[in-house]
């Protein structure tokens, strides 16, 4: 999942970790782009099935899928406009009643785009779910590589190390469903995929500045672990905290070294 490269991220010195530019690899779609296989190599959903299954039984192991038909390829403005209906239909209704209750009908009257659209651009549920999670990613990514400070360049370090971990509590609370699925089908390639990694990267040339004594790359780890969304779940509703609630935890932590 590519977006622009941090202008500030040449200025950090080598920690080993790789430059400020996401590198997640698109994982490609079915022979005859009709979406991601089970395990045992059945589709999720089909026009007319009985709905989608577990995602944690279709889920991809975290190398997310391109958001507009790959890399290089230019979409239409039409195109474009009916993707960006789709996904966030998608949204609210992950948003109301959870991921494993979406259907590819639902979409279509909520985005106001014919469900026979919304099949050949996405193939089955899905796909449509991993495609609004790699969007939701972009997004972020965007944000705290090049958008507006804090979060984005031209904010102190300290200030945007603050922004971008109260960026992830929404990132993480908006997305909590899916990133659990996501968890549970492949637990350790989290840290291999693109977004991990990119984030990693971040949060170390930003550690680097504020605490070159240190270990960077290691505690970057350590804070990211934080943000499981096992642990997200646990603390948001088993435990109810508020997002708020959660910030206010993450800068106590963050102030912990003085």
């Amino acid at each position: 999942m590519s977006s622009a490269k941090d202008p500030r991220a040449t200025d950090a010195p080598d920690t080993g970790a790789a430059p400020e530019t996401p590198t997640a690899g698109a994982r490609p779609a079915a022979p005859g782009g009709s979406g991601p296989q089970t395990p045992g190599g059945s589709r999720s959903q089909a026009p007319g099935g009985s709905g989608p299954q577990p995602l944690v039984a279709i889920a991809p192991a975290l190398t997310l899928l391109p958001g507009a038909g790959g890399p290089g390829v230019p979409e239409r403005a039409d195109a474009a406009r009916n993707r960006r209906k789709i996904l966030d239909a998608a949204a609210r209704i992950v948003a109301d009643v959870g991921p494993e209750a979406v259907t590819m009908n639902q979409v279509a009257h909520a985005s106001g785009i014919g469900v026979g659209t919304v099949y050949r651009r996405f193939g089955d549920v899905a796909t449509l779910l991993w495609a609004l999670l790699d969007d939701r990613e972009r997004q972020f990514q965007e944000a705290y590589m090049s958008g507006p400070p804090p979060l984005g360049p031209g904010a102190p370090d300290d200030e945007r190390l603050h922004a971008f971990f109260d960026a992830l509590v929404d990132r993480v609370i908006e997305q909590r469903e899916l990133l659990l699925a996501a968890q549970a089908a492949a637990p350790s390639a989290t840290y291999t995929s693109g977004a991990y990694l990119a984030m990693h990267t971040h949060v170390t040339m930003l550690l680097t500045r504020l605490r070159p004594e240190a270990q960077p790359a290691l505690l970057a780890h350590l804070l990211l672990a934080s943000f499981s969304p096992s642990l997200m779940h646990h603390l948001t509703v088993e435990r109810a905290l508020s997002a708020e609630e959660l910030k206010a935890g993450v800068d106590e932590l963050l102030n912990l070294g003085g």
